[in-house]
């Protein structure tokens, strides 16, 4: 015969609150599994059963440590998304402050990731893995539906009006959207 359970029991639905150890044995956890910024761990505790004072202390705490490092997770985001999801400047600077990075920690990690390869580059070869799909269509459609891609994945305006240029040809500059004032990767 077991013995019986002597937890106390929980009613369906219901989050155990974590106390400063518990909170931190699972914000170490986290940090094992993948890179976190400061506001998007404070979030995870708290949702995991951490009252908000307790996770703020714990994720304050890490940082002071150097476990978390707001800077370098915006470099590794923007580097890692620019990269391998062919992502644009303009979307990775919106994921960035979604994830509580400061403009300018975002701005300056969305420049070092087109450091290596320029954003035109990128979005060449975003449009061009894209263009044999997309050539299956109508072929009047091509155009604007490959400039309606670039512009989902976060590239500027300018850089679609041009990387579709390239792309297709001039006969598409009528059909693609031209740059609007202030749209420059920064």
């Amino acid at each position: 015969m077991t013995a019986p359970d002597r937890r106390p029991r929980r009613r369906a639905g219901e989050r155990p609150t974590l106390d400063a150890k518990a909170a931190r044995r699972a914000a170490i956890d986290l940090l094992a599994r993948k890179a976190w910024s400061q506001r998007d761990l404070t979030r995870r505790l708290e949702r995991r059963g951490a009252p908000a004072d307790v996770a703020g202390a714990v994720v304050a705490e890490l940082a002071a440590r150097g476990y978390l490092d707001d800077e370098s997770f915006a470099r590794w985001w923007a580097q890692a998304r620019g990269q391998g999801r062919r992502v644009g400047s303009m979307r990775l600077r919106q994921e960035l402050l979604a994830k509580g990075i400061s403009r300018e920690l975002a701005a300056a990690a969305v420049d070092a990731a087109f450091a290596e390869t320029s954003e035109m580059e990128r979005a060449l070869e975003a449009g061009g893995r894209r263009l044999a799909a997309l050539s299956r269509g109508r072929r009047e459609r091509v155009p604007a539906r490959l400039a309606d891609y670039l512009m989902r994945r976060g590239y500027p305006q300018s850089v679609v009006a041009r990387a579709v240029r390239t792309l297709l040809g001039d006969a598409a500059v009528g059909e693609a959207a031209d740059p609007g004032p202030g749209d420059e990767h920064v």
